[in-house]
């Protein structure tokens, strides 16, 4: 082991050891403390409660880590425990990274958030294969990094929800609030062409080491084998770690919790100057002002136009990739990571300086959340609803699983199937065969085994979805099509 990494052990030690010692009680925000038994008793209790396999608890006092914790598995059938150095997936904790370094960017004067981002662009917008479907609507023109950030740009979430799997502009840009991804990929391209530099180099060197991530990435890296965390679904089976290729600023990065936790440190220290990694005093609190109202009635579906004023008494807002809103306790500040087999969250005030930070290996994660933020932090104001965030104490039955019948296919017609298929640049389904079954893998996702049930019928054991072929007159495959959350989602044979 390298005398860095060596260090880098201590560190981590140290940064548990403190943060869980356990005669040191939690303030939180009425004033009032929980003790470290507290803690651990509501957390197990929730989580077995929840069917969560590990769950990682980080607490914040007075901008530091007061309490870190991780609880349970991160392999269920190794037994294997989660720990503070566990690798998992961030999910859309990802934007908050990427924008904590897009405002380094800003605050150099390299970027500035309201010039349309087109202009920073060597060629037109619509130039870019993935910008392509933009080419008839010229107000791409005035989308800025503001919009992008702030999630009023007008995009969906993803175009592959669109009926066409098209990207469009679904209302003037900087009108109203509408989560997307594909805002933040717009400014993943647009930030790698000013710095003429891969995301991945751009995180690692402004934000991972200078605030000493190590086992942190935008992409899968071979070093973190050693320990890393498998998610799992509603029904507690296994969909392995995501271990991905690319970097995407909309959500790949992997990370510990005790490492997202030193981001979290980060981002709480109001009056710290701008150097190591840390932001300007001024430039914080920008991105931690409201540029855009949220009235809408949920946060997803994203586009849906029902509205609501029942979030107006606490200024629902979001800044600059971060939510907001105003509680007796002033600003709050917060952010959720959602993927299948991973849910996080963190909310902090910024004023009090509490904080909470919730990594969970599992989809049921945000059944916890509710009685977390209430009981561990006092705080009755977030807006769980808005957010979607069923308490698992109030979902309903769970559906059983449909149950399927195997059946053996001739390996010459599963040769048939085998390629891939798409609605490039987003999303790629590889198909192959091992033997006699398929293997399906999306992008960068864990690859699903399936199974036949028909000659043209196959099924995952890792999820719900059903794939069927459409085939020509020599057996090759022409379209595949998914079958998923009810709906029936054509996938035509690339090149």
């Amino acid at each position: 082991m390298t005398r860095a990494c060596v260090l880098f052990a201590i560190s981590v030690a140290l940064l548990v050891l403190a943060a869980t010692a356990q005669n040191v009680a939690v303030k939180r925000l009425d004033g009032s403390t929980i003790t470290p038994a507290e803690i651990d008793a509501t957390v197990t209790r929730v989580m077995h409660a929840a069917e969560v396999p590990g769950a990682a608890i980080a607490l914040f006092n007075d901008e530091k880590v007061a309490y870190l914790k991780t609880y349970g598995v991160r392999d269920k059938d190794q037994n294997l425990p989660l720990t503070a150095d566990s690798v998992m997936t961030a999910a859309s904790l990802s934007k908050v990274a990427f924008a904590y370094m897009v405002m380094q960017l800003v605050d150099e004067g390299s970027l500035d958030l309201d010039k349309p981002v087109y202009e920073y662009l060597p060629k037109p917008l619509q130039e870019y294969p993935h910008y392509v479907d933009l080419a008839g609507d010229q107000r791409h023109k005035q989308i800025t990094a503001r919009m992008l950030l702030d999630h009023s740009s007008g995009f969906p979430n993803w175009r592959w929800i669109n009926d066409d799997r098209k990207l469009n502009i679904n209302f003037e840009p900087g009108t109203r609030f509408a989560y997307s991804g594909e805002g933040i990929d717009l400014l993943q391209l647009v930030v790698e062409t000013i710095t003429k530099t891969p995301l991945e180099e751009l995180m690692q060197k402004r934000v991972f080491q200078p605030l000493g991530m190590r086992r942190t990435s935008m992409m899968w890296q071979s070093r973190f084998d050693s320990d890393y965390a498998s998610g799992y679904d509603e029904y507690g089976r296994s969909l392995g770690p995501e271990k991905r290729k690319t970097a995407d600023g909309a959500g790949s990065m992997l990370t510990t919790p005790g490492d997202f936790a030193r981001f979290m440190e980060a981002v709480l220290q109001e009056k710290a100057p701008a150097g190591k990694g840390l932001l300007s005093h001024k430039t914080r609190e920008f991105m931690l002002s409201p540029q855009i109202q949220i009235y809408s009635k949920h946060e997803f579906p994203t586009l849906v136009s029902e509205t609501t004023d029942e979030n107006k008494t606490i200024r629902l807002s979001y800044g600059l990739a971060w939510g907001l809103y105003w509680t007796p306790y002033g600003k709050a500040f917060f952010k959720e990571g959602h993927a299948e087999g991973w849910r996080n969250y963190t909310v902090c005030f910024n004023d009090k300086k509490v904080g909470i930070l919730i990594m969970t290996n599992s989809s049921n994660g945000e059944g916890i959340y509710k009685e977390l933020v209430e009981t561990l932090l006092k705080d009755p104001y977030t807006p769980i609803e808005w957010e979607g965030f069923t308490p698992y104490d109030k979902l309903p039955p769970r559906p059983p699983l449909k149950q399927h019948k195997v059946i053996v296919v001739d390996p010459k017609v599963l040769e048939g199937y085998v390629g891939s298929y798409g609605l490039p640049p987003n999303v790629v389904l590889k198909i192959t065969r091992s033997g006699d079954h398929l293997a399906v893998q999306e992008n960068d996702e864990p690859v699903q085994q399936l199974l036949a049930e028909g000659p043209r019928a196959f099924f995952s054991e890792m999820a719900d979805d059903v794939y069927t072929f459409e085939v020509d007159a020599q057996g090759h495959a022409t379209v595949m099509t998914l079958h998923a959350d009810g709906r029936d989602i054509p996938i035509k044979r690339l090149p």
